[in-house]
């Protein structure tokens, strides 16, 4: 679980990395948003609730296509690693996104 401002902004900006909106939920109209986003078997949860989570925190997401994945967040550069290739970036609650994939 990530926390966020907004948390539909944040669903749409995880969009570039293939998630899409599952569901949402609020307790009331004038409460907190709570939404579910879903790539493939991976499904991160995204909380306006104030304590639900801190942001800040890294989240590591493995992708089958690196460079298509780099582009659609504007990085230009993918690091190599011994295990593989990854990049970073920040969403837009400042929590790091590290995004992966193996050697094979």
């Amino acid at each position: 679980m990530t926390w966020t401002r907004d948390a539909i902004a944040t669903a749409t900006w995880f969009g570039r990395l293939g998630f899409v909106k599952q569901w949402e939920h609020r307790f009331a109209p004038d409460l907190p948003l709570y939404v579910s986003i879903v790539r493939g078997d991976a499904e991160i949860h995204l909380s306006e609730h104030t304590g639900d989570a801190r942001s800040g925190t890294l989240l590591y997401l493995y992708v089958d296509d690196i460079d298509a994945a780099a582009a659609a967040c504007g990085v230009d550069a993918v690091g190599q690693k011994d295990w593989g290739r990854e990049f970073e970036v920040v969403d837009p609650d400042g929590n790091r996104i590290r995004v992966g994939a193996l050697n094979r």
